[in-house]
């Protein structure tokens, strides 16, 4: 009985160590993983030319606004999405659809709620949505698509993208 509690502690020892040593070769990554930056430019051309409404990307971000995902989905109501990492590790999304307005607002926002508030950026109106996921500003005032700046940001960076988006 005692070799067989002896031989299950050596046993026990053998594998800690071996696991320590097998931990001490695989590389560690620490701090935030490193992002990659799309170039969005040639579906932005396609989505200009497909989508029924002026497709809105934003000019003159400062360089550390990473672009991260871009799709355009002109079968589904010529969608266009253009997520970015914001500089402090955020994320903030431009999404634009001609499909129907409420539930378009809905699913970008991830059910955030219509919070009564107004700001002008950029000589536009746009409307605050709080969420528990996202927070968003959606543009008023638009025939035919709906426009949404979204995400993790706060309201400073949501109104950052908003000010930079342009449709030429």
């Amino acid at each position: 009985m005692q070799k067989t509690a002896r031989d299950m502690i050596l046993s026990l020892a053998l594998i800690v160590l071996a696991a320590g040593v097998v931990w001490l070769f695989i590389p560690h990554e620490d701090g935030e993983p490193d992002i990659k930056r799309v170039d969005y430019r040639v579906d932005l051309l396609t989505a200009r030319r497909a989508a029924s409404y002026p497709v809105a990307a934003p000019v003159g971000l400062p360089e550390a606004w990473k672009p991260t995902s871009v799709r355009f989905r002109g079968e589904e109501a010529d969608a266009w999405h253009l997520g970015f990492h914001a500089p402090d590790g955020e994320y903030v999304a431009v999404e634009q659809s001609a499909g129907k307005r409420s539930p378009f607002i809905e699913d970008t926002t991830q059910g955030a709620e219509k919070s009564g508030t107004t700001q002008r950026i950029d000589g536009r109106t746009w409307t605050r949505y709080e969420g528990e996921h996202y927070d968003a500003l959606v543009l008023e005032g638009t025939e035919g698509s709906t426009t949404v700046v979204t995400g993790t940001g706060s309201f400073g960076q949501l109104a950052t993208m908003a000010g930079a988006l342009r449709t030429e």
